[in-house]
């Protein structure tokens, strides 16, 4: 039976300078950092309160065929490259808490009808959306 997700994959740029940004600036820990086989290289990282859920630092290339790896490349380039959503108990604290880091916002904290969300990229390009969560209902969207 699964009992949770453990493992994702977030395609980076470099995989020391997206592992600093997500240790230093973000406040997450390594959780492995090993090269296997022909220079390949396995990074993850964790939320520290969320071991559970690993993040993997990924350098577009092998096992992806290299037309998808150049795809990708591309679209980290284009910066429209998808990221994942972390959530916040004070979306405006944390976004001057990670202003005051260096991160570029592409979208101030703005209200929504789930809530309060801000929207950044990390260095590689990838969007990250930073929300406050608060109770809704379909509704809550008309």
């Amino acid at each position: 039976m699964i009992t949770n997700i453990s493992l994702v994959t977030l395609y980076v740029t470099d995989q020391d300078a997206a592992k600093k940004f997500y240790l230093d600036t973000l406040g997450f820990v390594e959780t492995a950092d090993v090269t296997m086989g022909e220079g390949f290289r396995w990074v993850t990282v964790a939320h520290p309160d969320h071991p559970e859920l690993e993040v993997t630092l990924m350098v577009p290339g092998p096992p992806l065929n290299p037309d998808m790896a150049e795809a990708i490349r591309r679209a980290l380039a284009d910066g429209t490259m998808g990221g994942f959503g972390l959530r916040t108990a004070d979306c405006h604290k944390t976004y001057e808490e990670l202003t005051a880091k260096g991160v570029e916002f592409t979208q101030p904290p703005s209200e929504r009808p789930y809530g309060v969300e801000a929207v950044f990229r990390d260095n590689s390009g990838n969007w990250l959306v930073l929300v406050e969560p608060r109770e809704y209902t379909p509704g809550d969207f008309r």
